[in-house]
């Protein structure tokens, strides 16, 4: 036993690494996992949700947007909560506010009371990932990038994960397993990290935190997004006044503070930038917005079981597996441009098919292939387009840049998904029907318009790295 433990250790040092920075390593892809499929399990369901809690779409549906809005918007906290608690700690309150406000979600006796325990979710769930990322940085000092390939496997696994997961709950069992399996998850992680995680007694400069920013920011975008469902009335068009004001607010206030904001508006006069922030954007709202529409068309038009739809979208994240990998070499061989600009036609074009589809019926091998592709094709703008807005700033102004191009990208899952969800309430009531297509086919039109903003976006991405 004792030159087994020898063996393993030296097998580590080899690598340059020891046997604590791969537990610190795992135990931190844990917390990022479970944050991860939880976003992608529940986003799948919504059609049961909706059923079980009698409640439409349009409100429905912020079970995930208001789960990606608050998830966005702890983001901010991130550092300065570290600051102030120490990193091990705050990954404990996370872990342990995260697992308390699953088994809440699951006690949830409304569509309202499930959407406020998200809420609570989806923030402390938030700063896991970038907690883990931390945390394995700093165990794995200069070989952090290597190891940072096996920390993105919760990435890669939620999508193809998540559907699958959340196919065998819903047939099995009720809805509220959907989160109280996160519980004994929870649990678990947390012993782990209390076990395997470092006491964090490192003093930290304390740093000023933009309140202000972050109070207009988020109810800003919250009063848009909600005052959209209700437009159609005066309530509805004050409520999105009020959140367009409080937008306007946010970006007179952010520009006067500088180094001090929430998000360095200035960031984006820089044209390379502000082309990576709009792609990212979009990529991240068309992944999540084609996680409502497709199961819920799976579901509700193709009359499939949940367990069916599952495994009938696992091939989106297989796709997405399949590219990630190889974006190293296409990317020094043709171009960080190049590869975000054919994955965006690729996902444009796999979009488009899923039109046809929805017009001349579900022939599950061509949507196997169809989904796949779009995995493949989403899977390869994002990194390119990082990498390019990373190149594009100051060594010193890569802190303000991360926070401020992570919140740009999650934002846009809430928003494009609300926005499609709304379309698709507009077209299922008969408001969008004409030119030979069904409400289904104009909602995966909508999301192919969507994607061609997108592919747009990544057209104005530097044809060369900047040095």
């Amino acid at each position: 036993m004792g030159d087994a433990r020898v063996r393993s250790r030296t097998s580590f040092a080899s690598e340059g690494l020891d046997a604590e920075a791969w537990k610190i390593t795992v135990v931190a892809m844990f917390g990022a996992l479970l944050a991860q499929l939880d976003a992608t399990i529940v986003n799948v369901s919504l059609s049961s949700l909706a059923a079980d809690l009698h409640a439409p779409l349009s409100t429905i549906q912020w079970v995930t947007s208001g789960y990606l809005l608050a998830l966005a918007f702890a983001l901010p906290l991130n550092g300065w909560l570290i600051e102030r608690v120490g990193a091990k700690a705050l990954y404990l309150w996370c872990f342990s506010i995260f697992t308390i406000s699953s088994a809440l979600c699951g006690l949830a006796w409304s569509a309202g009371s499930l959407i406020g325990f998200r809420l609570v979710q989806g923030a402390s769930g938030g700063l896991l990932a970038p907690m883990a990322q931390m945390m394995i940085k700093r165990a794995t000092g200069p070989h952090f990038t290597r190891v940072a390939g096996y920390a993105a496997l919760p990435v890669l696994l939620g999508p193809l994960l998540g559907p699958v997961i959340a196919g065998a709950i819903l047939h099995y069992a009720t809805w509220r397993w959907l989160f109280l399996v996160n519980v004994p998850l929870g649990a678990l992680a947390f012993a782990l990290a209390v076990r395997f995680l470092p006491n964090d007694e490192q003093d930290y400069a304390a740093r000023k935190l933009d309140w202000m920013g972050l109070f207009l920011l988020s109810p800003g975008l919250m009063l848009v997004l909600v005052g959209a469902e209700h437009v159609d009335r005066p309530s509805g068009i004050a409520t999105v006044a009020a959140g367009a004001l409080s937008l306007a607010a946010f970006i007179y206030v952010e520009k006067s503070k500088g180094t001090d904001a929430l998000i360095d508006l200035d960031l984006f006069r820089r044209r390379v930038f502000s082309a990576a922030s709009l792609t990212q954007f979009f990529s991240n709202g068309v992944l999540f917005a084609g996680q409502m529409l497709i199961p819920l068309f799976l579901v509700q038009a193709c009359g499939r079981s949940p367990a069916a739809m599952g495994w009938m979208l696992a091939p989106m994240g297989l796709g997405m597996m399949a590219a990630m990998p190889s974006l190293g070499f296409l990317t020094g061989r043709f171009g960080d441009r190049p590869v975000a600009v054919a994955g965006a036609l690729l996902s444009l074009v796999s979009t488009l098919a899923l039109v046809w589809q929805a017009t001349r019926g579900l022939d599950q091998a061509v949507l196997a292939g169809v989904i796949f592709m779009r995995g493949v094709g989403l899977g390869a703008v994002g990194l390119p387009a990082i990498s390019l807005a990373y190149a594009s700033v100051e060594k010193g102004a890569l802190p303000m840049a991360t926070t401020t191009l992570n919140i740009v990208q999650r934002i846009g899952g809430p928003i494009l998904t609300t926005g499609c969800a709304l379309f698709l309430s507009w077209a299922l009531q008969g408001q969008v029907s004409r030119f030979g297509l069904n409400a289904w086919a104009w909602a995966f039109l909508a999301l192919a318009a969507l994607h061609a903003v997108m592919v747009l976006a990544a057209m104005l991405l530097p044809a060369v790295r900047e040095a």
